[in-house]
């Protein structure tokens, strides 16, 4: 199933967006960005891992599918928005599905590649990052992530040798879901709708990742 946030006028790109690991397509951090793009001209399609759809019908937690199947869930989605849109087609995800996003982004051929809250590594396990992949990522690439996410924070992923196409934008004190400390005098609004401003502007700019 997907679900869909449309503008109410042209549609300047469409972005693919999955789910993080522990939270549906429509909790209120998903929720809240798809409203934000669909208000700044991109179309937002969101759809649930098996797991997670799974979930929704017993209530019952589970943990992600293995990763083959999280990637064959992917393509074909793919497929089936790639079917029903025209113009650039992005693809990305909160966290897990982030991820699972940035290592099919070139397979796909995809436009862009978005992700919100990157996992850069395991918590409590800096020594075993997840970049390997992100060196030779050809796909333009937005990563969007708080300076102090306990899975990549600022002073960690500078030490990552990153993809030319990878363009980071660091949240002012935000943690893995945006959300800025109260010293900081930032809002979690503030930062999702800075957020969706700079997606929207990376997805219809001339210049996407030079910036």
């Amino acid at each position: 199933m997907l679900l869909w946030n449309k503008p109410a006028g042209p549609v300047a790109s469409t972005l693919i967006l999955a789910h993080g690991a522990g939270a549906p397509m429509d909790s209120p951090f998903m929720e809240g960005i798809a409203q934000r793009l669909a208000v700044h001209g991109v179309a937002v399609a969101r759809f649930e891992f098996s797991y997670m759809a799974a979930r929704r019908e017993d209530g019952r937690r589970r943990p992600p599918n293995p990763q083959a199947q999280l990637l064959a869930c992917w393509r074909e989605i793919h497929t089936v928005v790639r079917q029903q849109v025209t113009g650039p087609l992005a693809i990305g995800g909160k966290s897990m599905g982030g991820r699972m996003a940035s290592l099919l982004a070139d397979e796909l051929e995809a436009d862009a590649l978005i992700c919100l809250g990157y996992p850069f590594h395991a918590v409590g396990k800096a020594d075993k990052p997840r970049v390997a992949h992100l060196a030779d990522l050809k796909t333009p690439t937005l990563i969007l992530q708080g300076e102090r996410d306990p899975m990549g924070d600022r002073l960690t992923v500078a030490d990552y040798s990153l993809s030319e196409s990878i363009r980071l934008h660091w949240l002012v004190a935000a943690d893995h879901d945006l959300k800025p400390l109260k010293a900081s005098g930032l809002t979690h609004e503030q930062h999702l709708d800075g957020a969706a401003d700079t997606i929207a502007r990376f997805l219809t700019g001339p210049a996407r990742y030079r910036e």
